[in-house]
């Protein structure tokens, strides 16, 4: 399957790669518009597939996706190159950029369709083929997709979509050597595999890997933005979102405010059918990640941590036809050292851990004192303080007094185990495109 896909993107790549950035951007646009049209289907889709809100598929998903291909189909027509002049020896320099051939595009089961196009519409806008493996657990949306790719104007084997597991499918495309680009979204072991296996090839990697997120609340932060801000970066979409925030960092001078407040909130999110459109948080993607989550909360405890509300502590009312679902309610633990693994291990569920701190110093040595560098938060009125925390934190992305506020012209991505390479306008153009140096003498 893999070595079928892997030929037709490399047949298609001299045809693609020869339109203009106009006209690429131009059938972008149009499969932008055909995804945008069967937005409900779509959102419908998602949620039964993976179990998420039909309001999150909606109101998220689904509209992110069709803005990545509006995007790039946009960006690509404004990427510049530079020239130099040397008088002196009567020589003028330009950089040349070109796509690079097939990329092979690998993206997670939590946000199918929407981490999937933010793959493929940049590979593509630059002009490259691609073939692209989903996740086995959520691959609808991706095959509704593929039925809009003719009617888009895509000419055959430009995006090439194969459905399979890792070990079989992933391993393939990433051990193959006509597929110089592998951009993969997912889990820090998975992604040691794949540098492993491109190695001997020499492959361009871009690895979007897992955090342990922290938010940092000062005491002299505004409760009322802070706290449903944090209870959507800790609960959304069940937890199950790379940037999710799974360690609150509270000043000492309003922990015990904060937490009376936040876990009062916490037990207010709903808790059942996805498709129900009042329902805050749906169903985990499978059995077995429900029980590794709530292990990680029978740890906890194991270690002295206390339960606050959901897991253990509350009772989950479900709908007769939920009752065998995987679900769970949100969490929250306190009382955590930061050696524990709730503190230290991506859980990917509806868990989060609130401890105090008194310094500034502390808590940045603290929130940078685990393996991942993906993003943060921090609260604070304080714009001084602001500045001088975000700059020393070691992740990728800092959000002050808010969360996932995105803007895809700036670069995106983690440092230490959270990964490699950035994705945006700038860096996607870099990352899906191969650059020489001309030099003329005139």
């Amino acid at each position: 399957m893999v070595e079928a896909a892997v030929k037709a993107a490399k047949a298609a790549f001299p045809i693609w790669s020869s339109k203009s950035p106009l006209e690429r951007s131009q059938i972008l646009n149009k499969l932008a518009d055909l995804i945008e049209h069967d937005l409900e289907a779509f959102a419908q889709a998602e949620s039964k597939d993976q179990g998420k809100t039909i309001t999150f598929a909606r109101t998220v998903d689904i509209p992110r996706a069709v803005y990545n291909f509006r995007f790039f189909a946009s960006s690509i027509l404004h990427h510049t190159t530079e020239c130099t002049e040397m008088p002196t020896m009567g020589c003028i320099h330009y950089t040349s950029r070109t796509p690079v051939g097939v990329a092979g595009l690998i993206s997670p089961w939590n946000l199918p369709l929407y981490l999937l196009t933010w793959k493929i519409a940049p590979a593509i806008a630059c002009g490259n083929t691609v073939v692209a493996k989903p996740s086995e657990m959520t691959s609808v949306t991706a095959w509704m997709m593929c039925k809009l790719l003719e009617k888009a104007g895509i000419p055959h084997g430009v995006v090439n979509v194969v459905f399979g597991t890792g070990s079989k499918a992933g391993e393939a495309l990433v051990c193959h050597p006509d597929v110089p680009l592998i951009s993969f979204t997912g889990s820090t072991l998975t992604a040691q595999r794949i540098t492993e296996k491109s190695a001997p090839h020499c492959k361009q990697l871009s690895l979007e890997l897992g955090g342990k997120n922290p938010a940092i609340i000062f005491d002299d932060a505004d409760l009322t933005q802070c706290i449903p801000t944090t209870l959507r970066s800790s609960f959304a979409n069940q937890g199950e979102i790379c940037l999710c925030t799974s360690r609150i960092f509270v000043q000492r001078g309003i922990y015990n405010e904060f937490l009376k407040r936040f876990v009062a909130e916490a037990k207010k999110w709903k808790v059942g059918d996805p498709s129900d459109p009042t329902v805050d948080v749906g169903a985990l993607i499978s059995k077995e990640h429900l029980e590794k989550v709530r292990n990680y909360v029978k740890k906890a405890q194991a270690e002295g941590a206390r339960v606050l509300c959901g897991e253990g502590v509350d009772s989950l009312a479900l709908p007769a036809g939920n009752q065998k679902g995987y679900f769970m309610l949100p969490t929250v633990i306190t009382e955590v050292k930061d050696e524990s693994c709730c503190m230290q291990e991506e859980i990917f569920g509806p868990v989060t851990c609130v401890v105090a701190f008194d310094t500034e110093e502390e808590v940045i040595e603290r929130a940078n004192g685990v393996k991942y560098g993906l993003a943060a938060t921090v609260w604070s009125s304080n714009v001084g303080r602001v500045h001088r925390v975000a700059r020393r934190l070691q992740c990728g992305w800092v959000w002050t007094n808010c969360w996932l506020v995105r803007d895809l012209n700036l670069p995106f991505g983690g440092m230490k185990a959270s990964g490699i390479g950035r994705e945006g306008a700038k860096d996607s153009y870099e990352f899906f495109t191969e650059v020489k140096t001309i030099t003329i003498k005139h």
